[in-house]
């Protein structure tokens, strides 16, 4: 079932369940594919689905550190509510030290070692973890390796 179908089906059964956290969080990503796809006069593919579902998820990690400095619990409860619904939805993110290891070996391949090839450097591991990982962890790691 592609995603589209599989957020539709979601979004009914949620409206069913009365599951309000997962219907407004649900009708959100799908309004954000719609939008682009109006915009661009395009149809999304599976792939795009999931980076706008990977935007989604950053927006409210943002906006959960905020909440969490403001002592909002109110607004901690449905962010990490609405973060929940949304990974699950997406690829398995990498653990640290998964990170770490194809930051290694990418640093290896291309033979940087400095902090002024950082650019090359996030260039050249971001492709390889797309979809799978923070960028903004991956960005961290790749300059803890070049600093060292």
């Amino acid at each position: 079932m592609a995603l589209k179908e599989q957020l539709l089906s979601d979004l009914k059964a949620a409206m069913k369940a009365k599951d309000k956290i997962r219907k407004n969080t649900i009708t959100m990503i799908r309004s954000a594919i719609v939008q682009i796809e109006k915009d661009q006069k395009i149809e999304l593919e599976d792939s795009d689905i999931l980076d706008i579902m990977a935007k989604q998820l950053k927006q409210r990690k943002d906006s959960l550190e905020d909440f969490i400095k403001a002592e909002r619990n109110d607004l901690i409860e449905q962010t990490n509510a609405e973060i929940a619904v949304i990974e699950a939805y997406l690829p398995k993110q990498l653990t640290k030290s998964e990170i770490e290891t194809i930051v290694d070996e990418t640093l290896q391949h291309i033979g940087v070692t400095d902090m002024k090839d950082m650019g090359k450097a996030m260039q050249a591991v971001m492709p390889k973890v797309k979809g799978i990982a923070d960028g903004k962890t991956v960005n961290q790691i790749v300059r803890e390796k070049l600093q060292n």
